[in-house]
């Protein structure tokens, strides 16, 4: 299996790769045209990205099964293409959760303490003690979180160290499912910090003294921290976007900053230079009391360790058993409405039977699973199709084939 690499990443992960037998290609400065050549020159089955743009064209040059995003989110690969190509999309959720939350909170204490205007001055030779002794401090204030995944979880951990209280907004609580009832004391005892889950953003910002977003991009997250739920944070609240760029309109954000003197921190940005370096301008920025880091949220050594971990794994399940840890791009349902049960003995053809007389009622098959009993001598099969096999057809399946022993149709 070949796998090419076309961005930074982690030694231990190439070796890792190495040992698994895969013939590893690294060539990190791929991008565009470029990537696609690559691709198909290599033959490669598998494509690992961090930053990287993968597009449509890229997704068709070669022979590719799998595309693994070496981070969180998956926004820069082109998935509907991947989707109907068979193309695997994977991804490492979870695994730079840490360094993200440490960025934000380290942005909320920039913020408030305008360490980087301190140090600004210093270096210009001012001392003004006077001017940056006035900060307000963390602890009792209100930190909203939109999106509590795990990287939300993570703040929240530390934010409760620092005595903040916690108002929350997702979409997963609001339904009960996927939260880690330890990430947070929710009814404050012991002297806690209070947490409150709230019904809606807007809410969020109405309570919130510090504003963090955490939320992943998607069709309604997208420009979600909009004008008016920027308009309900309190004049001079703090705001900090370590997550996606399009989640937010920025100019409502810089309009905020402007009008009722929001103090931003960012870690994201629109149309961010593609590489590692390059030239960047962003009218937002030199807006006084706005700060910002290059999108560094996941750049930690540990984080890129865990998160090349996490992809081997990925890799390492795919060549080992064909079945893909994380993928995002399969359906959730498929457009099958009937199951068919075949009973029947553990034979050559009676699958090969079923199907043939399925295609012959131009029938599709869009799952199929076959389960064999203890001693090979029988099995069942459950195979969903997109309709409903005619009577006549449910008997040529039983009659056909003299290993059939039994069909039972379902409906979905």
């Amino acid at each position: 299996m070949t796998v090419l690499v076309a961005d930074k990443f982690e030694r231990t992960g190439l070796e890792s790769l190495k040992a698994l037998g895969c013939d590893v290609v690294y060539d990190p400065g791929l991008e565009g045209e470029a990537l696609a050549r690559a691709l198909a020159d290599h033959g490669a089955d598998v494509l690992i990205v961090r930053s990287t743009k993968v597009d449509a064209a890229a997704l068709a040059s070669g022979r590719l099964s799998l595309v693994v995003r070496a981070g969180a989110g998956y926004n820069t690969i082109d998935v509907a293409a991947a989707s109907a190509r068979g193309i695997y999309v994977s991804n490492c959720p979870g695994r730079n959760a840490i360094a993200v939350a440490e960025l934000a909170l380290g942005l909320m204490i920039a913020l408030d303490r305008r360490i980087p205007d301190n140090v600004a001055d210093l270096r210009a030779g001012r001392w003004n003690k006077q001017e940056y002794g006035k900060a307000r401090g963390l602890h009792g204030r209100t930190l909203g979180l939109l999106g509590f995944g795990s990287i939300g979880q993570e703040v929240a951990r530390r934010a409760q160290a620092f005595g903040l209280h916690l108002v929350i907004w997702t979409r997963r609580l609001a339904a009960n499912r996927d939260v880690d009832p330890a990430a947070l004391e929710l009814d404050g005892r012991g002297g806690a910090p209070r947490v409150s889950i709230a019904a809606s953003p807007a809410d969020v910002a109405e309570q919130a003294d510090i504003l963090s977003v955490h939320l992943a991009l998607a069709p309604e997250t997208r420009g979600l921290v909009d004008a008016n739920l920027l308009g309900r944070l309190r004049p001079g609240a703090l705001f900090v976007n370590t997550a996606r760029a399009e989640v937010v309109d920025y100019e409502a954000l810089a309009a905020a900053v402007r009008d009722r003197g929001l103090r931003v921190a960012l870690d994201v940005y629109p149309d961010e230079p593609s590489g590692g370096s390059g030239v960047f301008s962003s009218p937002l920025m030199q807006q006084p009391g706005v700060y910002g880091t290059h999108h560094i949220g996941a750049s930690t050594e540990q984080a890129q360790e865990a998160i090349a971990d996490e992809t081997v794994r990925i890799v390492r399940s795919f060549l080992d058993t064909g079945r893909v840890p994380n993928v995002v791009n399969l359906c959730s349902r498929t457009p099958a409405t009937h199951m068919l049960v075949v009973r029947h003995r553990d034979r050559p053809g009676v699958l090969a039977h079923v199907f043939d007389r399925l295609r012959a009622g131009n029938l599709n098959v869009q799952e199929t699973e076959n389960v064999v009993f203890a001693g090979a001598e029988a099995a069942v099969a459950r195979i969903n199709v997109d309709g409903p096999p005619g009577a006549e057809l449910l008997n040529d399946i039983r009659s056909g084939n003299e290993h059939v022993i039994d069909v039972q149709l379902i409906r979905l």
